[in-house]
């Protein structure tokens, strides 16, 4: 596990306004309760409560990776409509302390979605 510092910065804030992730025309997450995590160099990425996301939606892939700030991620495909969009959501159920605030949360590849709507 490694801690975030000067080297490899973490910042989580509640993300301002409301935010939608459409595939096929259905929302399959809506929130005014998004969180941005940026880290480091990397763009800003939403992670979205479960609570308010359609999880009939979500199929488990057999996807897994590990970052050494966050630790390990499960994944998940999109399916809606028929529309089928595989590992187009993360998710870290058991996050190191440092960004304990994602946990219970999803995050979405912006190139697997339709659109990340922010508002």
């Amino acid at each position: 596990m490694k801690i975030p510092g000067p080297d490899h910065p973490i910042a989580i804030a509640p993300h301002p306004g409301r935010v939608r992730i459409v595939l096929d025309g259905v929302a399959v997450a809506d929130t005014q309760r998004a969180l941005s995590l940026r880290e480091a160099s990397y763009p800003a990425v939403l992670y979205v409560p479960r609570a308010d996301a359609d999880l009939t939606a979500f199929v488990r892939s057999q996807r897994t990776s590990h970052c050494p700030y966050k630790g390990d991620a499960g994944y998940f495909d999109l399916v809606v409509n028929g529309t089928r969009r595989p590992d187009a959501v993360w998710s870290y159920e058991d996050p190191y302390p440092a960004v304990a605030a994602i946990k219970d949360h999803l995050a979405f590849y912006p190139d697997r979605v339709d659109a990340i709507e922010q508002g």
